[in-house]
This record gives structure tokens, C-alpha cells and sequence, in this order.
């Protein structure tokens, strides 16, 4: 289980590991952007996040960003089943989601608990009492036939670091814990749903690019300059239908 030792609470992206990467974005399909703002930055607590045309909110260790677009469905049923956030104090925040009108479901032990945002993204808050900000980036959570092998998937093309989070076979990049559970059902790609895609913050993207297509990846969308944005971006899918973004420049 990953430790998130952030001084500051406006969002700052970790340094990158050995490979390269850290932890970047989550990108929502939103149907209310005010809406989503609002459970982000009011009831979370989240800083506002403006950068050029990108619009959303951001946590240590990570931003979201916010694209007005009607979702195909929510997080879960995709590959993706949740994200996780840490918080101080699991029942002030309980509160504040409760008052603001959002069902606060128990979680597996007293020290978490689940809440569908808007839109069903579904967010799982984990009580860290010695954080030194309110709220911050955990964890990402898959749902997948292949636990062991999207682990090793990971390790390899990003250098996560294979492990364990509890009971749940997991990677650790900085900022960000990876989780995976196996499961049975099917579950579809990521593209389109409320949280359409994951993005990670590359060191010398160019390179990481051509390596990746090196060990067979085959990008969706090849690197380029966003000169509006002061980014360069690429975009590929997993081979569990995981839609990731990388970029460099973002912050």
C-alpha cells in the first residue's frame, strides 16, 4: 500500500520512477460539469484546475479533468471499477457526502467506504489520519480476468512495482497504487464510460513512445505537440481495454 507524502495540497504530480512515468490524470465523461465540480471541489475538497481548454479539479498526486460528454455507462461494468482517494478523517467526509445529498455505502473494513459520484463514478474513500492534506490520489481498481498477468503488463511497460495492496494482487507507480481484482463477469472497455480514460505524466515521452511500440503497443492516437496546451500527447489502449493517455508537460 502506497504512502502519498504531499506537503502541499494543491495537486502535484509525484517525480517520475526509474521508467519514466508517474501518475498524471483521470478524465471524466461528464454530463453536468457543475455537478461534477462541485462533489470534486466542494464536497471533496479538491482545488479548482484550469488549463487552457482543460477544465476540472485537482488532488496531490493527481488531476481530473472534466469533458462535458453524455457517459456510456458508469465506472462500474467497465474495466475499471473504481478509483480511490485517501482522507483524514473518514466520517467528517462522510458527512459532507451525505449533506450533499450522496449515499455512503460501508466499506470492507471501518477505515473506508464507497460513494457513486455523479454520473456513477464510483469513489472509494480510505481514512489515512496521519495525512498532511484532506484528500488525496490512492488507488486505481480493475476489474479483470487476469490479475497476475495486468500486474506483470504493468510492471513491464511503466516499471510499476509488483505487489500487494491488502488482500488485492497490485503495482505501485508514483502516486498512484494499481489494484486488481479477478473476477468472472464481463466488463467492457473504459472509452465512452464515466471515466473514460487514465492518464500517466512521461519523462521524455518521444522515447517512451518508440520503446513501447518496441514491445508490440500499437497507439490509438501517435504522440503530438497540443502547442494550445503546452503538452505533447499519445494515446493507446491496454490489451483489457484500459484507454490511456500519456503526456508530458502537464502539471
Amino acid at each position: 500500500m502506497i504512502t502519498l507524502a504531499a506537503a502541499l495540497f494543491i495537486a502535484q504530480l509525484l517525480p517520475p520512477n526509474a521508467t519514466g512515468v508517474t501518475m498524471g490524470h483521470l478524465h471524466l465523461n461528464v454530463s453536468d460539469a457543475p455537478a461534477s465540480k462541485r462533489f470534486w471541489i466542494d464536497v471533496l475538497g479538491a482545488a479548482p484546475y484550469q488549463r487552457g481548454t482543460l477544465d476540472g479539479a485537482s488532488i496531490p498526486g493527481a488531476i481530473v479533468v472534466f469533458k462535458t460528454a453524455k457517459p456510456t455507462g458508469p465506472t462500474v461494468g467497465s474495466v475499471i471499477n473504481h478509483v480511490g482517494v485517501t482522507v483524514n478523517s473518514l466520517k467528517t467526509f462522510s458527512a459532507k457526502l451525505t449533506a450533499a445529498g450522496f449515499t455512503v455505502e460501508p466499506g470492507t473494513n471501518p477505515l473506508q467506504a464507497m460513494v457513486n459520484g455523479p454520473d456513477g463514478v464510483r469513489v472509494e474513500l480510505t481514512e489515512d489520519p496521519a495525512a498532511k492534506v484532506p484528500v488525496a490520489m490512492h488507488h486505481i481498481h480493475w476489474n479483470t480476468s487476469s490479475a497476475k498477468e495486468i500486474q506483470a503488463w504493468y510492471a513491464d511497460q511503466f516499471g510499476a512495482t509488483p505487489g500487494m495492496r491488502g488482500k488485492f494482487i497490485a503495482a505501485d507507480l508514483p502516486g498512484v497504487n494499481l489494484s486488481f481484482t479477478e473476477v468472472t463477469t464481463a466488463v467492457v472497455p473504459t472509452k465512452g464510460r464515466a471515466l473514460d480514460h487514465i492518464g500517466f505524466e512521461i519523462k521524455d515521452l518521444a522515447a517512451f513512445c518508440k520503446a513501447l511500440e518496441a514491445k508490440g503497443v500499437k497507439f490509438d492516437i501517435p504522440m503530438r505537440a497540443v502547442p494550445a496546451l503546452g503538452i505533447s500527447i499519445a494515446f493507446f489502449t491496454d490489451p483489457w481495454g484500459t484507454y490511456i493517455e500519456l503526456t508530458e508537460g502537464l502539471h
